[in-house]
């Protein structure tokens, strides 16, 4: 699935021949997402998303596999699968009868709205205007950033909020006190040019 979806990422991002391609570096990639509540606070590590930036048009795609979060504690890793994310839970089967697993992956779509000098090198503040798929919910979303150019690579960093209603991620009333009604969600990647594997 990680191949597949890099491959469609490259697919829509090299419809422009001139096109200047950067992917996350193997292990560069850091999402976290960290909850305040009264009785615990709750913080996840995923090190398995996949990022894909055309520099020329300023499109940007991020994939985020749920499962790949890892809590301090296998109880919490537990909850978060099976009883917010629903990672199990089947869709509908494709036209091969494959069975589907929609809620797996978060994917945000987007475009950088400020105009890049990427032969420069420095920092610059960015907002990314796109939308998120995740939990079966797509919705509008702008996040804020920055983006660091050194040499051939390029370091995003964004800091967001995710209200988990707006997503259809039901808590169950046993667990209401443990989940913060806003996530904090921090993506910090280094990227570097892609080049075809021969």
């Amino acid at each position: 699935m990680k191949k597949l979806f890099l491959a469609m990422a490259l697919a829509l991002c090299l419809s422009n021949v001139k096109s200047q391609i950067f992917t996350a570096k193997d292990g560069a990639t850091t999402v976290t997402f960290f909850s305040a509540a009264p009785l615990e606070n709750i913080e996840a590590v995923n090190k398995g998303a996949i990022i894909v930036l055309n520099a020329n048009s300023s499109d940007l795609q991020v994939r985020v596999t749920m499962q790949n979060f890892k809590f301090k504690n296998s109880l919490m890793e537990e909850h978060f699968n099976e009883n917010y994310m629903e990672t199990e839970k089947k869709g509908p089967k494709d036209a091969t009868g494959a069975v589907s697993y929609p809620n797996r992956n978060a994917v945000f779509k987007g475009k950088i709205n400020e105009k890049i000098d990427y032969n420069v090198d420095g920092e610059n503040k960015v907002t990314v205007t796109g939308k998120m798929d995740m939990h079966g919910v797509t919705k509008d979303l702008t996040l804020n950033g920055t983006l660091k150019k050194a040499g051939s690579e390029i370091v995003l960093y964004s800091k967001f909020e995710i209200k988990v209603a707006d997503y259809n991620i039901k808590v169950p009333t046993m667990y209401v006190k443990n989940i913060a009604e806003t996530v904090d969600v921090t993506i910090n990647s280094s990227l570097e040019p892609y080049q075809k594997k021969q």
